[in-house]
């Protein structure tokens, strides 16, 4: 196990960029390296600062990381308001990627919380 896997942040981190990706498949195909890529790359963005804050040296670097992940969170949240808004994505479907980054969101301040 890596260190960061020990994070439940970058579970359900993960977990939303996995769901991210798999509901953008069936978008517009003119949204492909539009809102598509947008959306995928600010999913991604959250697990993979907290890799790399993790494997930065000391808790100062890793909060900055955690930081720039809470704002791609935010970001996130936005875009799939947009999608759901243009009818991109039905309501049950918002529903259930909010929900998950809700989860990601809750863990990702507690850490964030906890380094203060």
């Amino acid at each position: 196990m890596d260190p960061y896997e020990r994070f439940d942040a970058w579970t359900r981190s993960h977990e939303l960029a996995v769901a991210v990706h798999r509901a953008t498949r069936n978008w517009p195909p003119d949204e492909r390296f539009g809102l598509v890529a947008q959306v995928r790359r600010a999913a991604f963005s959250v697990p993979a600062n907290i890799v790399e804050g993790r494997a930065r040296r000391g808790p100062k670097e890793f909060r900055r990381f955690l930081d720039i992940a809470w704002a791609s969170l935010a970001e996130v949240g936005y875009t799939l308001r947009y999608a759901h808004d243009v009818g991109y994505l039905t309501p049950e479907a918002h529903a259930e990627l909010e929900h998950a980054r809700a989860k990601a969101g809750r863990s990702l301040y507690a850490l964030l919380r906890n380094m203060s």
